[in-house]
Parts: structure tokens; C-alpha cells; sequence
């Protein structure tokens, strides 16, 4: 009764609870004597507690790195002027006399994130001379794995303000990426903060219990063993990869030589239980580790076995006390698939220092992606240590965050500001009177229209925001309003299902053959506009390059002195509003040159303001009119972009770029992105002099030259035209999506 009423006041206070700004990660560089997160080609320097960044004319390498064979040996005409070294005592030569070199560094690492979440960084930074660099936040380093903020840094101290939304990790970092900039950068100290909203208390699965009782799982008991080893083996025979069993074993062990397989290698066993210190200890008995190269750090392992997969956004408690027959720097940790010694990923708990006394350890993982799928931790017992050493853990005690299974839906209406409530998500319940029978859930009510929806995530697990969004499921192709056709799903993360209506959904889940249809029972369909293209003609005049600099293009420059880019002559296509990682569009053009030429492509916010290297790839001119057309996806380095640079300067040649019959528009055929006359959506920039300006064609359609950083004061519909102050519905103000009742 206790239990209940406690748990009652917990949901209570939930329930009443407001969002609170929350400050996630703070570093103080003040507290540091040197560079304390991996080094990527280039060191700050420390000067009285500020992390300093000299410029673009520096770079940083190992004398080691210098003298062999890589990317960072000795260039021509360069020498060293100085040393620096790192908080982890690495020491660096600063090099200079070739630049000036793309240079890029950590600021922040290790801040702990929620999926979807977005985050507000705070910075005390100034510069020798203001100037705008790009800062990643990333939780990964594969494509769509950042996302991009241009951050403008003044003359004077000054704490800086930026944001990011759409995170796609649990476990983030800050790159500044200050490129060329050779002036100098200097940074006090960063925060990283969220609104966050109040969540439901977290319940714990606990794995392995100490008080005799046996697990109870879906109201069902299940055999287990106790972590404090007093308990022995039961069948000792186990294999570790039959996976009927092989979870009933809660720590495994391998030792070299022993439990030989047909392969000359050995295999996982259950791990020895025996007396030690006058309690009952599991052993691994570490022979000397003689296997050549990395490989040997995995000559003697270890596992705590859990006895089911951990899925992204799930959080796992982990105890153990643990020591070792002589001291031990460092063991690396790794999590494996449900087989101990099927190698999943290489980060777990970190690296373990064990010494001959008992010590404690605890931890909360907060699984991620990559680490999806894991059953247990490894414990590499020779990463540093090569000679024969006994390693002893006791009182495994392995929790889980206790979520609902099986299928759920939650849904939005962004038209009517209905947010997504991941708490309340509606189970999935299986009809068996179906033609079909299958598992179904209906979302909405029928008559009230506050509960419409057009947009749901279907996920594995209820109970926790960042484990819902991190288990959904993704229909292939496009959602239809027919509960006929069947769709294949795959699991994704993330995924947020658009469809083709407003109102109250129905929707049909087939697990066996994983597949899903949908139905709507109430509401309106949300047809495709009438999207025509843009008839401007766009001219962009560009006019001979200077020499690249060095390397730019895979060749040397021409003569001293190059300055050139390939983006000194630019075009945009620039939509009417922010666009958001994930989201699908689709571009259509044609074009044409007075030469062939290549032009590369990059996202930017505003024109000028770039976010990242990769758009619709490259784009061929030649002297016929060719038709271009593709799907391009908001990657997450870009969130918030608004639009697409042409960089029209590849080739050192004068040359004439043609574009005409543009037409920018949502995957669904909802939204034209850009207005369907007229140029305010086709900006150019012609020569290294010049900055982004609106096209001003021939015909006279455009005739005002407006900087890229004016506010619109026009109004568009979703179509992408002109509407007055007076229109009614969803427009677009300023970039922004707008209800106007």
C-alpha cells in the first residue's frame, strides 16, 4: 500500500508539473592546463584559463606525425615555432609557413542529449575581428549525424547564444569549425541547456536480484542466478551461444587455452565460481596474452550478461565490486549481441583500472543507436596488461528501465499546435475478426476536432520519450487512405509519418509479415496543390576566376599569390521557409551554360550563411538545355536550412549559367517551397567582390536588389503565392508556418 500511494504522489507531482530550464553540460577552460578532447589536426593553446585559437596560419601535428609518412609530415617552406601540449601531456609542434589551413576543433564532448531534443549553447567568446565560423553539434561522424549553427562572434568578450533542435543521439559534441579564419578566436567557457519538460518517473526491471526471489517478467516468474555468486551454476555446461539458455548465465569468462574450439581458437564459458576473501566471487583466471597486435587485449574476457536486448533510448543501472591478483591501469569495455564474444560496439563503461583491493562501480548507460541490439558488457582484460592476472567481480546487480512493449502510436497536428504525447501513446490491440487479422489502434476521436491528427510515430515501447522515439517503425513508400494497401515497415529512429489527411486514423499493423495500412474514419483529405514552375529565367554572369589556392582543386595553383574559390560566383534557390532535417523535397529545373562546367552544391540558411558541404551533388551544365530533377532530404548537418548554392565558380573560365523553370515542392505535392512567379526566390552572387543579392531579371518582375538578411513582409499560402494581410488559413511569414484564424 506504501508503494502504490508513493507511486500515486510521484504521478501527482508529475502530472502538475512545469517545464524547467534545464542546464545539461557546462566546461569551465579555465579549469584546464591544455586541450582536453581529441585533437583533429589542430590544438588550442591555453593562456591564462583561455582556450585560444591563433588562426588559420597554424597547424599541429606530432613530431612523430611530422617525420612520417601521412597527411601531417613536413610540407615545403613549412618549420615549427613552438610546442603545445595537451591536457593528456601529448605534446604537439605548431607549424606554420604553408597555410593558411582549414583548421576545426572539439569545444565540448560528452553532453548527454535526448532524441529529437533541442538544445540551447551558451558561449563567452570573442575574436581579434568579428566573424561567423560554423559549430556542429554531432553524435556521430556518418552523414546526418550533425547539426549546424553559424555562430557570429563579436570583437569583445560577449556570451553568444545559439540553438539546435532535431538531435539525433544520446550523446552529443561541439565542433567549431572556424576554416580559413586567420584571426584569433578565444572561448571562456560553454553551457549546453534545454527546456525540459516534466517527465514520468523511471520504474527499474532489476535482472539480478540478492534476495533469493526470482525476476518477474510480463507477471511471469523466470529461473535466474544471483549475482553475489553464492549460488552455483546449476549446468555449468552451458554454451554461450545457445541462445535458449545462454542469458541464465549472468557472468561469462574466456581464458586463453581453455574451452578450445574446431577453429584453434576458445570459447566463452560460465565464469568460475570460487572463495575468495571469505565470500563466493566469479574468477577469470587470465593467462599471459601472446596474440600479435590489437587482438590481444581480447585474449582473456569477461561478461555481464543481461537476459534480454537493450533497445535505443533505454537506460541500464549497472553494479559490481571487482579486483584483480595485481594492479591494472586499464580494461577496455565493449558491448556484444546476446552470444558473449559476438562483438556489437566498442564503447560500453569505459576503461576499468583495476587494483588488489575491492572496489564499487556504478553507472547508468544510456543506450544509443549503435550500442541497440546489446545483451552484454565485455571486458577486454588485456588491453594494457599481457601477463597472467586472476580477475574477480561479486554482486552483479544489473537493472533495466522498465518499459511497456509491443506497438504504440502517438500523433500531432503542427497546423493546430497538437503536440506529440509519448506517455499517453494508444496500444496497438490485436483483432482477431479481421478478414485479416492483425493488430490495430484508431488515433483522433470521432466529432472533436482538437484530437485531429496528420502526422504520427509508431514505436516498440511506451514509457520514456527518448526509447519511443528511438523504436519506431517506417513504412516504405507513401501513406495512403486505403486500408488495402499494405505497406512493408522497417525499424528506424526517429521516424515521423506524415499523412495524407487531417482528422482520425485507423491503422492496421501486421507483425508477422511487417506490414502496415492506414485508414481515416474522420476528417479531410489533404490533397496535392496545382505547383507550377517559376518561369524566371535566372542569368548568372560569372566572371574569371583567380587562381584557386592551393589544393582546393586537387592541383596546385597556377602562380603565387592564388586567392580563388569555387564559390566566388554563386546562384540560390530560396524557399519560404525553414526546412528541417528529415524533411523529403523535390527539385526540378532546367539549365544550361555557354561552356560545360560543373557547379557543386552546399546548403545554406540565408544565402552566404553556409551549413554544410553536400545538397543535390554536383550539377552538369553543358550548351543544351538539359532537365534536372531530384529528391533531396534535409540532411541533419543542415536543420534549418533555407536554401541550395550553386558554387558556379568550379572552373577558372568566364562563363554564363541559364536556370529556368524552377519548381521546389514537399515529397507529398503539398507545398510549393518557392513562390511560382517572380524572383524573390533566386538569389546570385557574381565574382569574388560581389555579395548575394535577388536576381533582377530582364522582364522586369524583379526590379529591388535586397540583401539576403532583409525581413519579407510578404505573405505566402502553402502553395507558395502571394496572399493578402487579410488571407485566412495556414501562410508563410517570414520563413515561418503561421495559422491566421
Amino acid at each position: 500500500m506504501k508503494k502504490l500511494f508513493t507511486l500515486v504522489a510521484l504521478l501527482a507531482v508529475f502530472m502538475g508539473a512545469k517545464a524547467e530550464w534545464v542546464e545539461d553540460y557546462k566546461i569551465d577552460y579555465s579549469n584546464n592546463t591544455g586541450f582536453p578532447f581529441y585533437v583533429m589536426g589542430y590544438v588550442p593553446e591555453w593562456v591564462d584559463g583561455v582556450m585560444t585559437d591563433y588562426g588559420a596560419n597554424y597547424r599541429y601535428a606530432t613530431q612523430a606525425d611530422l617525420d612520417g609518412d601521412g597527411d601531417a609530415k613536413w610540407k615545403d617552406g613549412e618549420s615549427s615555432v613552438g610546442t603545445v601540449t595537451t591536457q593528456g601531456g601529448t605534446e604537439y609542434q605548431k607549424v606554420t609557413g604553408a597555410g593558411p589551413y582549414w583548421h576545426q576543433y572539439f569545444i565540448a564532448d560528452g553532453i548527454p542529449t535526448e532524441l529529437d531534443g533541442a538544445y540551447t549553447v551558451k558561449a563567452m567568446v570573442k575574436a581579434s575581428e568579428p566573424v561567423s565560423i560554423n559549430v556542429n553539434m554531432g553524435w556521430g561522424w556518418g552523414s546526418g549525424q550533425q547539426a549546424s549553427a553559424s555562430v557570429t562572434i563579436p570583437s569583445e568578450w560577449t556570451e553568444v547564444e545559439w540553438e539546435y533542435s532535431g538531435i539525433g543521439g544520446t550523446s552529443c559534441n561541439l565542433v567549431a569549425q572556424p576554416g580559413t579564419f586567420t584571426g584569433i578566436i578565444e572561448w571562456k567557457y560553454v553551457t549546453v541547456s534545454h527546456n525540459a519538460k516534466p517527465v514520468r518517473p523511471t520504474v527499474w526491471q532489476e535482472w539480478l536480484t540478492s534476495d533469493g526471489q526470482p525476476v518477474i517478467v510480463d507477471g511471469s516468474p523466470i529461473p535466474t542466478y544471483m549475482g553475489d555468486a553464492e549460488t552455483p551454476w546449476p549446468d555449468p555446461t552451458v554454451r554461450f551461444d545457445d541462445q535458449e539458455k545462454n542469458y541464465l548465465i549472468c557472468a561469462w569468462s574466456k581464458e586463453k587455452g581453455r574451452n578450445m574450439n574446431d577453429n584453434e581458437g576458445w570459447d566463452p564459458f560460465p565464469a568460475d565460481i570460487e572463495e575468495v576473501d571469505g565470500s563466493h566471487v566469479f574468477v577469470c583466471h587470465g593467462q599471459p596474452a601472446t596474440t600479435e597486435g590489437d587482438a590481444s587485449a581480447w585474449d582473456n574476457q569477461f561478461w555481464i550478461q543481461s537476459p534480454k536486448a537493450w533497445k535505443s533510448g533505454d537506460q541500464v543501472k549497472i553494479h559490481f565490486r571487482y579486483k584483480a591478483s595485481a594492479p591494472v591501469s586499464s580494461t577496455d569495455t565493449q558491448i556484444h549481441y546476446q552470444n558473449p564474444s559476438n562483438y556489437l560496439i566498442w564503447h560500453a563503461i569505459g576503461n576499468i583500472a583495476f587494483t588488489t583491493e575491492w572496489q564499487e562501480f556504478d553507472a547508468v548507460m544510456n543506450i544509443q543507436d549503435d550500442m541497440a541490439g546489446g545483451w552484454s558488457i565485455a571486458f577486454n582484460l588485456n588491453s594494457v596488461v599481457k601477463d597472467a592476472v586472476n580477475f574477480y567481480f561479486d554482486d552483479l546487480s544489473w537493472q533495466s528501465m522498465k518499459l511497456d512493449e509491443g506497438y504504440f502510436v502517438a500523433g500531432c497536428n503542427p497546423d493546430t499546435g497538437l503536440e506529440y504525447d509519448f506517455d499517453n501513446a494508444i496500444q496497438f490491440e490485436y483483432d482477431s475478426t479481421l478478414e485479416f487479422p492483425c493488430y490495430v489502434a484508431t488515433i483522433g476521436e470521432k466529432g472533436k476536432t482538437d484530437t485531429y491528427v496528420n502526422q504520427i510515430m509508431i514505436s516498440t515501447v511506451r514509457g520514456n520519450d527518448a526509447a519511443f522515439k528511438g523504436n519506431t517503425l517506417k513504412p516504405a513508400g507513401t501513406i495512403t487512405n486505403d486500408p488495402d494497401n499494405w505497406m512493408d515497415y522497417t525499424e528506424a529512429s526517429l521516424a515521423k509519418l506524415s499523412l495524407p489527411g487531417t482528422g482520425v486514423w485507423k491503422i492496421y499493423l501486421d507483425d508477422e509479415y511487417k506490414s502496415m495500412a492506414f485508414e481515416m474514419l474522420e476528417g479531410t483529405d489533404i490533397k496535392p496543390v496545382e505547383i507550377n514552375p517559376n518561369p524566371t529565367v535566372v542569368v548568372v554572369n560569372a566572371p574569371e576566376r583567380d587562381d584557386l589556392t592551393d589544393g582546393e582543386d586537387g592541383t596546385v595553383k597556377e602562380e603565387p599569390g592564388g586567392t580563388g574559390q569555387p564559390w566566388d560566383s554563386q546562384f540560390w534557390i530560396v524557399a519560404n521557409r525553414e526546412l528541417s532535417t528529415g524533411e523529403v523535397t523535390i527539385l526540378q529545373f532546367k539549365y544550361k551554360s555557354a561552356t560545360a562546367a560543373k557547379t557543386s552544391t552546399q546548403c545554406h540558411a540565408d544565402p552566404g550563411a553556409y551549413l554544410h558541404w553536400a545538397a543535390i551533388g554536383d550539377v552538369n551544365f553543358t550548351e543544351e538545355w538539359q532537365d534536372f530533377e531530384k529528391v533531396f532530404t534535409v540532411p541533419g548537418e543542415a536543420n534549418n536550412m533555407k536554401s541550395i548554392a550553386f558554387n558556379m565558380a568550379e572552373i577558372k573560365a568566364a562563363n554564363k549559367y541559364e536556370i529556368k523553370d524552377v519548381v521546389w515542392k514537399t515529397e507529398d505535392g503539398r507545398e510549393s517551397l518557392i513562390n511560382q512567379e517572380g524572383a524573390d526566390n533566386f538569389y546570385v552572387k557574381e565574382g569574388a567582390g560581389d555579395t548575394p543579392h535577388v536576381f533582377v531579371d530582364p522582364e522586369g518582375i524583379s526590379s529591388v536588389v535586397a540583401n539576403s538578411s532583409n525581413v519579407s513582409t510578404v505573405t505566402y499560402n502553402i502553395a507558395g503565392q502571394r496572399v493578402t494581410k487579410d488571407y485566412k488559413g495556414i501562410v508563410i511569414k517570414n520563413g515561418k508556418k503561421v495559422v491566421v484564424k
